[in-house]
């Protein structure tokens, strides 16, 4: 049993969709600790002047450490935006609307009140089935376990009866405590993402923008595309010798 456990955040990234892609159970973390102006709240898409920032604008003020899921959204209609934004930087992609209407409905039932995590799953879900991406998604604020960092993912771990964990990359703090996993039985592998090339509107080609982009240009190949950046995991033992070089060349 391999898992995975990440942020669902505002319209990921191809990357995100890989990670759900390649275990057999995903644990949304909804009630991980908002940060402002972060992932949980934006993303970015293609236009002609390069990547342009979606926020959505959530109630922040007097709330500071609030849960993920507990973040409400702030104004009324904020898609229209969003929507206006998508429209002329992808409105001439080929596959454009294929998707378009979908994205909207999706985004018009949201407004001030409405929390933002229940914004961000449902269009994690569509996406996902848009990238025939079907590993069962559970949100972790459903399991009852406490504890901080690693030590509530170890707990999830063995409350699943995971024998795996796939991490994020960038989630190098692991690395310290991989003997809480070892002793938990868990073995820990890091994800090892490419972020693929494709035909993109305005070139030349930016990476890392929402998987939107993806799928306007690219329609149903988009799938296959996503997953042509995936490499074998990296082991811990692999990404400690990667950060020792980043470290020793600065």
């Amino acid at each position: 049993m391999k898992i995975a456990i990440s942020q669902p955040g505002y319209l990921p990234w191809a990357g995100f969709f890989d990670l759900i892609d390649q275990v057999d159970q995903f644990l949304l973390l909804d009630d991980a600790q908002f940060v402002k102006q972060s992932w949980d709240q934006r993303n970015r898409i293609k236009s002609s002047t390069g990547l342009q920032w979606l926020t959505v604008p959530v109630v922040f003020r007097g709330r500071l450490g609030q849960p993920l899921c507990e973040v409400e959204i702030r104004e009324p209609q904020f898609w229209q935006k969003h929507l206006r934004s998508i429209e002329v930087n992808y409105g001439k992609a080929r596959y454009f609307e294929s998707y378009f209407p979908q994205l909207k409905e999706i985004l018009e039932r949201y407004g001030p009140g409405e929390k933002l995590i229940d914004l961000n799953l449902a269009l994690i879900q569509w996406l996902a089935g848009e990238l025939a991406v079907k590993t069962p998604m559970v949100r972790a604020s459903t399991l009852g376990v406490e504890g901080k960092r690693s030590g509530r993912l170890v707990s999830m771990c063995k409350l699943v009866g995971a024998t795996d964990y796939l991490s994020p990359r960038s989630a190098i703090y692991l690395l310290d405590d991989l003997a809480m996993f070892a002793e938990a039985g868990v073995k820990v592998w890091f994800q090892n993402y490419t972020h693929p090339e494709y035909e993109q509107r305005f070139p030349p080609f930016l990476p890392y923008a929402s998987v939107l982009d993806l799928l306007f240009n690219k329609g149903p190949e988009s799938g296959e595309i996503l997953r042509s950046g995936r490499g074998q995991p990296f082991t811990p033992v692999q990404v400690r010798a990667t950060s020792a070089e980043c470290e020793a060349s600065i």
